[in-house]
């Protein structure tokens, strides 16, 4: 069946894009660790989530953009609105605080992180991955209240 398909011109790159798939899904993984031990509305499910279908979007539309720089652009424009979408759902706002902000702006950093592994940009992926883990793990114990009661 396969050989029928590629006569058609269609081609299985399975590889390649499940390699991608694999890395956005490990660079999340460590920030989604960090968010579930806080006990966040978000963590080892929704930041892998996040950065394999933005990974996967991009992946997808591979043939549709190829030699578009300004198709790829409205693609990536599209998927920075989504993860803002879905950021917004985690900011709470109670009496006179907002909580959800930290784990708003990570899953948004994290769609960045799926979007660089879709564009080849491991390196983007690796930098933004780590900055995003160590500003979540050591900047918390800088707030003043330290980090049993910070509120997100």
């Amino acid at each position: 069946m396969i050989d029928q398909l590629a006569a058609t011109g269609l081609t299985f790159d399975i590889v390649p894009h499940l390699g991608a798939l694999v890395a956005a899904y490990l660079l999340a993984l460590p920030i989604g660790w960090d968010r579930e031990k806080g006990e966040r509305s978000a963590g080892l499910r929704t930041f892998p989530l996040v950065a394999i279908a933005s990974c996967g979007f991009i992946q997808a539309t591979e043939t549709l953009t190829a030699g578009s720089p300004e198709a790829t652009a409205r693609i990536v424009e599209g998927l920075i609105t989504g993860m803002g979408f879905i950021g917004g759902g985690a900011i709470l706002v109670v009496k006179a605080s907002v909580r959800g902000t930290a784990t708003a702006a990570s899953l948004w950093a994290t769609g960045a992180i799926g979007t660089s592994v879709g564009l080849g940009a491991y390196d983007v992926a690796i930098v933004l991955a780590i900055m995003t883990f160590l500003t979540l793990r050591l900047n918390a114990n800088l707030k003043s209240d330290g980090p049993q009661n910070r509120p997100d």
